[in-house]
């Protein structure tokens, strides 16, 4: 059960960092970015939300690793503390930051806790 949830999660980061990599302007309307001025704010989505996700999913389902596996999780832990750390000083529209909490908190503490 734990290998099916991991290779989910990992399927579905490949398919969300999918969006960055391939469709940045996509990408940047669903979380209210506005590149403005330069296509700077593109490249930014391209490679932070879109092809690090890709790849690190890529890697858990390449290697089937645990450690891999782990720092997927450690990656989404650092994601979620980001994002409650908008949500007490930037107060970000709710309830859409707590969702996407939400999404990052969850799979980070379920693949950390799953590490063997």
């Amino acid at each position: 059960m734990v290998d099916l949830i991991n290779t989910g999660l990992a399927l579905l980061t490949i398919v969300l960092g999918g969006f960055g990599l391939i469709a940045p302007r996509y990408t940047a309307e669903v979380l209210d970015l506005t590149p403005s001025g330069s296509t700077m704010g593109l490249s930014e989505l391209r490679a932070s939300a879109g092809g690090l996700f890709v790849a690190m999913g890529l890697v858990c389902l390449w290697t089937g690793a645990p450690w891999a596996y782990g720092m997927l999780g450690v990656a989404y832990a650092g994601a979620a503390i980001g994002r409650l750390t908008s949500i007490v000083l930037d107060k970000p529209p709710m309830p859409k930051a707590f969702v996407w909490f939400l999404f990052e908190a969850i799979p980070a503490a379920w693949l950390i806790a799953t590490v063997h």
